[in-house]
């Protein structure tokens, strides 16, 4: 499902799981996804501007290119996504969870390289 524009649904009684699905390209802008599982899903491009995403699970998604712009990702979870790119400063993100490694997807915005190889001394 390519290019998938959900913020025109109704959101009565809206609600969604997606579980092994292609979604690149979609908008859910200005969408309420409360609670929703994104699992084993591929999300490049994946407009989330706007969007309440409270408690949502990203769990092995790809969010390459995603975009995150005024978005509540509080209580989220993205401990195992990868390739996303989040600004702490544009988006609510209280008490949501990452990995270690992907703590470089919250840094983007301000131009630093991370070295994640260990030192030894």
């Amino acid at each position: 499902m390519l290019g998938l524009q959900f913020e025109f649904c109704n959101e009565f009684g809206l609600s969604f799981s997606f579980i092994q699905c292609v979604l690149n390209h979609a908008s859910f802008y200005q969408t309420r996804l409360k609670k929703t599982i994104f699992k084993h899903t591929q999300l490049q491009e994946v407009d989330f501007s706007e969007c309440d995403l409270t408690s949502a699970t990203f769990d092995e998604c790809d969010l390459m290119g995603a975009t995150f712009d005024k978005t509540i990702l509080e209580k989220a979870d993205f401990r195992t996504a990868v390739n996303y790119s989040i600004d702490p400063t544009n988006n609510r993100l209280k008490k949501a969870k990452f990995s270690l490694l992907g703590v470089a997807g919250l840094l983007d915005r301000f131009d630093i390289f991370i070295d994640l190889t260990p030192r030894s001394f």
